[in-house]
């Protein structure tokens, strides 16, 4: 758990997380026959802040608190340690050892009963006597030690014999995992990081809550961070502030040549297989850097790679070495791996960094692999890096066309079409020709928003002669009309693609993916999700050659998820592999795809606060972009609505309007589904109905299918499962939402469709019973909003029916919401029992176990007027007494959560 910490980074640290651990604190101090407990940790970890807020609780729960800070200035002084807890009037000419038996009697004097708790931090540092009268305290009765150590100092012996004795305990402190750490920079900013930005300072810090903190108080000193949508972000590689130098200078102490030279050369190559260190370096030296704790050897199968102890040991020893010394370690570096042979899959990208870090860089194929090899793993910042050394060594046409397309996806378009018409007279062949229209096309269309673009394409490749490198352009202009909505021709051109036995696996996976995705609009969901499995078998082939293919696979296979309600499919593509190097490589166009997914999926889950901070992190790194903005702005604006946060609701639908462009007109589904609930969010509901009953026609009018049923089912949770849709059938009449998504239910795949037109069936019929069936089946597949709003329903048709059953879906109903965060939606608010503010006064002390006397004789009303209020309220409630009380409250999503029990 976290060690929590602060508000503002430079003020108070507020205490965050570190639950289980203040809570063994607590339990150590206060359990029958327990003596106390030590943590050792590192310095920063947050152990001495820990042990302050363990101590703070222990007077409320009965203990005589007494606490101390060792420090060096006492360390050579008798009882100086404990100077703060020995009673002023110590007794003269007293021995050392009178002394300590006096101590120990007067502190259980003081304590008069209470249990003695002592507090001691950096205990390592406690004089010698100090240190006797702490194991003599805790061998005392009715009394406890707890304290704290830094880890590798000398330990005082009697402190050492605490937990050799068995007195105490004696644990390790261990680092903040991740997660917490990304709780203490929202404690210390106010507001989240973005995960990129978040990971990347937890790596530096590795979970030490003091070196975080100080990584953020120099960026924000260096303008470093910054602030977006309520989302902050690092954008830089801030120099460390002198606290946090000091405190790593003592960590690493004075180094010898030798070590010094191991410790620098892993700065500058780690990961560096142990092999190679012990040739390049004395091998003696590198067992003394590890046994020092400045390095760490990592084995994994048969290779032993080695790492600094701390990455920050990096940051600070490759900044201060000199610039002379660094170019020559870092080419020495590569020239070790190069005599060695690259044969690690990461040596060839290696080589080449440590060769232009060095200056020694003279090869442009070299540099031209490298930053391909970057870019295939989606490193966006070393790719550029790599591909702008290799056009300026020389690496003409290749080095521009690889250059253009990353800084595409560097939101950089204007430079990309610069730098590819600098290389327009370097077109040779059919083969660049076709290379060089499609990530000009790319740019131009997805980067500056012109849909001229796909006509021109189109044009030009009639010129190509060769079936390959026309089927790369068409591929391309498939897909660029996909986005257009021209589906047909998209659909054409994709299969024109795949029956050109001449087409590479690059571009007829291209081709696949747009038919995928058209598949999933349709609702062909299981076609669909061969084609994204056929495409995603064959990525070792196409990968290379077109690493950004990734994008288009995630689309369409994340479009399919979101159709189905598959919340288990989106939790595996937002773990898997990609979208970690999407968010470390900076990769943007990944990475906020994937946070409008993860929000997707907790918007589903009820989970709307996740949601909603998702959702502003997707905003907040699609800032720059013209792609997927309009969508995740349209995600932040669902999640703010269901909420209730109505104003924030209107602002980002008003955004996504403003971000969305033309080129990206595919995702009308998803956004026109957000404005309804916008709409409905505001109190308006017969915009919010009228805008999807259009949505509906549009899509029908597509062939959208897959998104039909879901628009279709909003119209259901709005209540409107009897109003008609669609066009005129041959009867001349049109079917009502419930007929349609019927017919849906038997056409388009998986289970959802059938599931919600089961729910539409039972809200056309009013039937609490079928309601509460549904709500079950969505309950089982995580959809927990769509399972409380159903059961919501039903606790309105049955109390209406005056069924037995209005209890039960009660309860149900507050479970469900338990599942939930802040949700408040039509469906969970309509048609609910209204309650005056004595009846819910009133109501809530019953539902706490209070009897109607008790009740009267707070609130100095008569039994007689309570029993009348408490009758009302089960007639409104539809509950038959007092046991039934809470859960019916808990159910009205206005009242202010479950009652005390």
């Amino acid at each position: 758990m976290a060690s929590g910490l602060y508000a503002a980074p430079m003020g108070r640290w507020r205490f965050v997380g570190r639950t289980d651990e203040l809570s063994r604190l607590v339990s150590a101090a206060t359990s029958p026959g327990s003596r106390g407990i030590f943590f050792s940790g590192t310095a920063g970890v947050g152990k001495s802040r820990l042990l302050c807020e363990a101590l703070a609780e222990l007077p409320e729960r009965g203990c005589a608190v007494w606490s101390a800070s060792a420090n060096i200035a006492t360390a050579g002084i008798p009882f100086g340690g404990l100077a703060q807890v020995l009673p002023a009037d110590q007794p003269a000419g007293l021995s050392p050892a009178g002394i300590m038996r006096w101590a120990v009697d007067a502190l259980h004097q003081q304590a008069a009963g209470r249990r003695i708790v002592i507090g001691i931090d950096d205990a390592h540092l406690l004089d010698p006597s100090s240190a006797a009268l702490v194991y003599l305290i805790a061998r005392s009765d009715n009394a406890t030690v707890l304290g704290t150590l830094r880890s590798g100092e000398q330990v005082p012996l009697p402190i050492r014999a605490l937990w050799t004795d068995d007195l105490v305990d004696h644990a390790e402190l261990a680092p903040l995992p991740a997660s917490d750490s990304n709780d203490l920079l929202t404690a210390m900013l106010g507001d989240p990081m973005d995960g990129p930005s978040a990971d990347r300072l937890y790596r530096l810090s590795a979970g030490n809550a003091l070196m975080l903190r100080e990584l953020v108080i120099a960026a924000g000193a260096s303008d470093e961070l910054t602030r977006a949508y309520g989302v902050w972000r690092w954008t830089g590689r801030s120099q460390l502030p002198a606290s946090l130098d000091d405190l790593i200078d003592a960590r690493i102490g004075q180094l010898d040549p030798g070590v010094r030279a191991v410790v620098e050369l892993v700065a500058m190559g780690e990961p560096i297989g142990l092999a190679l260190l012990h040739r390049a370096t004395d091998s003696g030296s590198v067992e003394t850097a590890e046994e020092r704790g400045l390095i760490r050897v990592v084995t994994h199968d048969r290779r032993s790679d080695v790492r600094l102890a701390h990455p920050l040991y990096g940051e600070v020893v490759r900044r201060r070495c000199p610039v002379t010394r660094a170019r020559r370690l870092n080419a020495h570096l590569a020239d070790l791996v190069e005599r060695a042979g690259t044969r690690r899959r990461d040596d060839l990208l290696r080589v080449a960094v440590w060769r232009l870090d060095s200056g020694t860089a003279q090869d442009p194929a070299l540099l031209l692999r490298a930053g391909a090899q970057a870019f295939s793993q989606f490193d966006v910042p070393l790719a550029a890096r790599l591909a702008r050394a290799a056009l300026e060594a020389g690496g003409g046409y290749q080095a521009a066309e690889l250059l253009a397309t990353i800084l595409m996806f560097g939101d950089q378009a204007d430079e990309a079409i610069r730098v590819l018409d600098s290389v327009a007279d370097q077109i040779s062949s059919d083969e660049r020709r076709s290379r060089w229209l499609t990530v000009r096309g790319m740019v131009s269309y997805w980067g500056l928003n012109r849909e001229s673009t796909v006509a021109e394409i189109a044009a030009d490749s009639e010129r190509l002669t060769d079936p390959a490198d026309r089927a790369r352009v068409v591929a391309f202009e498939a897909i660029m009309r996909l986005h257009r909505l021209e589906c047909a021709e998209a659909l054409r051109l994709s299969r024109s693609v795949l029956d050109r036995p001449a087409a590479t696996v690059a571009a007829r996976g291209l081709a696949r993916c747009t038919i995928a995705h058209l598949q999933a609009a349709r609702g062909e969901l299981t076609l669909s999700g061969r084609a994204v499995d056929g495409v995603a078998a064959e990525a070792a082939q196409w990968r290379a050659e077109m690493p950004y293919l990734q994008l288009a696979l995630e689309l369409a296979r994340g479009t399919r998820l979101a159709l189905a309600g598959d919340l288990a499919g989106i939790d595996a593509i937002v773990a898997a592999e990609f979208a970690d190097l999407a968010d470390a490589g900076d990769f943007r166009l990944g990475s906020g795809y994937l946070s409008i997914l993860r929000a997707q999926a907790a918007r589903l889950r009820g989970q709307t606060g996740e949601a909603l901070r998702t959702s502003l992190g997707a905003c907040a790194v699609l800032a720059t972009s013209q792609v997927f903005a309009g969508l995740a702005h349209a995600e932040r604006a669902q999640a703010a609505a269901m909420r209730g946060d109505v104003d924030s609701a209107v602002e980002a639908m008003a955004e996504s309007d403003r971000a969305h462009t033309s080129v990206m007109a595919v995702l009308y589904p998803w956004r026109e589904q957000a404005r309804a609930v916008v709409q409905a969010a505001t109190g308006d509901l017969a915009t919010a109905v009228g805008t999807l009953r259009e949505l509906v026609d549009r899509l029908q009018a597509d062939g959208f299918a897959g998104h039909e049923v879901l628009a279709l089912h909003d119209l259901v949770r709005l209540g409107r499962a009897d109003i008609e849709v669609g066009e005129p059938t041959v009867t001349g009449r049109r079917r009502t939402v419930a007929q349609r998504l019927t017919e849906l239910g038997e056409t388009v795949d998986g289970p959802l469709p059938a599931l919600m037109a089961r729910h539409a069936r039972a809200e056309y019929g009013h039937s609490g019973d079928q309601l509460l069936a549904v709500a079950e089946d969505f309950a089982d597949l995580d959809l927990n909003v769509y399972a409380a709003e159903a059961t919501s329903r039903a606790v309105t048709r049955l109390r209406a029916a005056r069924s037995t059953r209005s209890h039960e879906a009660n309860l149900r109903l507050a479970g469900l919401l338990r599942r939930c965060d802040v949700l408040r939606t039509p469906a969970l608010s309509v048609r609910q029992p209204a309650l005056t503010e004595r009846e819910r006064q009133i109501a809530r002390l019953a539902a706490r176990g209070l009897a109607s006397r008790n009740i009267a004789e707070q609130l100095y009303i008569s039994t007689r007027t309570v029993e009348n209020h408490l009758q009302r309220v089960y007639n409104k409630l539809g509950v038959a007494g007092r046991g039934e009380l809470w859960p019916a409250l808990k159910a009205i999503p206005e009242q202010e959560g479950e009652p005390d029990r």
